[in-house]
């Protein structure tokens, strides 16, 4: 008769083991940046070395769209996937989105130039540590200064100083949004409602000016992914639409151009069920001594009660740890995963426990958060399929 196994406790991912983003060679906070620095822009440094300087630079980046997508959609996404050898100055990889791999966060990374722990944006919900509130940052609630928020200038606002001629073309709806104006600011802001009319819209702006910085953006993509996942026909139409657009700018360039077609994160399906979608408020372990839980599924910030900051991250660390990379506030930002340096006013922002997903899993709030908890696609962690974005590229 054979004897049981003897039970062994589950041994935490090693925090080391996390794929933390190229701060300072090849992630989204360095692409501005380098584009400005190669049109002399001062107080601009090129940091990712395999990109060739332009006089006029466009970028578009579709929300959602990571590299791992593309590369698996080629039927869908032809113009796009052709492209692929293109990326990151034609050696064929991806760029990394910053952590967390969120719209909030990765905008302000593109549109100052500086990673999470300077702007400040580091998630997106994060607690004011002058109110002990959770602050929305892609919806902007509670209403809270933005330039005290996120003091620094934008590439933009660099760029038009210096002479060259800056644009944003995008939907007129996020024209006056707090996060537009602390992150993508500077310069001529275009909206337009449709796709097609942002495209020729940015072409224009291009060639308006003998130094030229572009920016468009399409939302859509996303929006697809989080309703019906990646793996749904709404999401393929998506794809196949923005593909579409992509080439319809790549066609209008003006002589001494280059065209960046990048993404703020990518995407997974997580399925519906208890294994995979673990609910925090639902969980008396995980929620105990816990006072806000912030981030989102698969990158949290979590918030404890004054002096229980070491026993949640014990439980945290016990109950998800073969699953999530968790780590306290200062194993954080020890180990880069905000960015090399995390400013003064921002280390509060950071929940006295990080947790990172490795699985394909995320901790929902049913009742706190009921939309976000309902979303298929979800994304936020260190994984290449949500870090690893395109810098698809096309010259004139």
């Amino acid at each position: 008769m054979a004897l049981p196994a003897a039970w062994q406790d589950p041994v935490p991912l090693a925090l080391d083991t996390a794929p933390v983003p190229e701060y300072g060679s090849g992630s989204l906070a360095d692409l501005l940046p380098t584009l400005a620095a190669g049109m002399d822009v001062p107080g601009t440094t090129a940091s990712i070395g395999e990109l060739t300087p332009a006089d006029r630079n466009c970028v578009f980046l579709i929300d959602g769209l990571g590299w791992e997508q593309i590369k698996a959609h080629p039927d869908e996404a032809p113009y796009l996937h052709s492209l692929l050898a293109s990326s990151r100055g034609g050696t064929g990889r991806p760029i990394t989105a910053g952590f967390p791999a969120t719209t909030a966060t990765s905008l302000a990374s593109v549109g100052t130039g500086l990673t999470p722990g300077v702007h400040g944006l580091a998630g997106y919900t994060v607690r004011d540590p002058d109110t002990n509130a959770l602050m929305n940052q892609l919806r902007w609630r509670p209403w809270t200064d933005p330039h005290v928020w996120q003091p620094y200038p934008t590439v933009f606002q660099l760029a038009d100083a210096a002479g060259v001629h800056t644009a944003q073309v995008s939907s007129p709806d996020f024209q006056h949004t707090p996060l537009t104006k602390i992150a993508l600011s500077g310069g001529t802001f275009q909206g337009r409602l449709t796709g097609e009319d942002r495209m020729d819209l940015a072409a224009q702006h291009l060639a308006a000016g003998d130094r030229s910085l572009v920016y468009t953006y399409y939302s859509e993509v996303d929006g697809a992914g989080h309703r019906f996942g990646v793996d749904s026909d709404a999401w393929r139409g998506q794809l196949m639409h923005v593909d579409r657009l992509a080439q319809r700018l790549a066609e209008q360039l003006p002589p001494r151009s280059a065209l960046y077609v990048t993404a703020d994160h990518g995407m997974i399906d997580i399925p519906f069920d208890e294994q995979s979608r673990i609910d925090f408020d639902e969980d008396w372990e995980l929620s105990a001594g816990v006072a806000l839980l912030g981030g989102e599924g698969r990158a949290r910030h979590v918030y404890a009660v004054p002096g229980a900051s070491g026993d949640v991250l014990a439980v945290w660390r016990e109950v998800l740890g073969e699953q999530f990379w968790v780590a306290s506030r200062d194993e954080a930002i020890e180990l880069g995963w905000f960015g090399p340096y995390v400013d003064e006013r921002v280390h509060g922002r950071i929940g006295d426990v990080v947790a990172a997903a490795h699985d394909d899993v995320v901790i929902t709030a049913s009742r706190n958060e009921p939309g976000e908890s309902s979303m298929v696609g979800m994304h936020g962690s260190m994984t290449p399929v949500e870090q690893h974005v395109p810098l698809l590229e096309v010259r004139s």
